[in-house]
């Protein structure tokens, strides 16, 4: 049995939910969101409450159970108060900057990172050695933060590259002579 699939998910006043068929569509003070799920479960809306139920008790039916749930937890947060992803960058030489809809990474490579920023996605450069993504949606917001550090992940020796803010970077001890 599903622990999180058996939690209601609730919304919050000024959060609006409507089901038809197997889509829920989620309306909030920030964005509106969509989600079709599988015929393995069941989407019900109830006064404030919106349940997820599994179609039998097969394997699939109960991991898309609590999957479901989740990402429709997700879309509540995101409708609400959005998602936050904050990224650092270590390095000397190494800097970011936002030139309208692209940043501009130097990452000590031959020539300058152009990353282009998706639709529905909002990447700022406060410092030059920071990067924040916000976003409504979880996936996309975690994807987009994921492909910028991607460009120069962080090395185990000085620590330089792009990693998220509460990362730890384990380090190792260099050669000995």
């Amino acid at each position: 049995m599903s622990r999180i699939g058996k939690k209601p998910v609730e919304l919050p006043s000024g959060v609006t939910a409507s089901v038809s068929g197997q889509t829920i569509e989620i309306k909030g003070p920030k964005d509106t969101q969509s989600f079709t799920a599988t015929d393995d479960v069941t989407l019900a809306v109830e006064e404030n409450v919106v349940t997820v139920k599994p179609r039998g008790m097969s394997k699939r039916a109960r991991q898309q159970w609590g999957m479901s749930r989740t990402v429709v937890a997700n879309m509540v947060t995101g409708v609400t108060t959005g998602f936050k992803k904050e990224l650092e960058i270590n390095g000397v030489g190494y800097r970011a900057q936002m030139q309208g809809n692209t940043l501009k990474l130097s990452l000590g490579l031959s020539h300058e990172v152009n990353f282009e920023v998706p639709a529905g996605i909002t990447v700022t450069a406060p410092k030059a050695t920071q990067i924040i993504v916000e976003g409504t949606d979880s996936q996309l917001v975690g994807q987009v933060a994921a492909n910028i550090r991607e460009w120069r992940k962080p090395e185990p020796y000085k620590g330089k590259g792009i990693k998220y803010k509460d990362e730890y970077i384990f380090r190792k001890e260099g050669k000995k002579k």
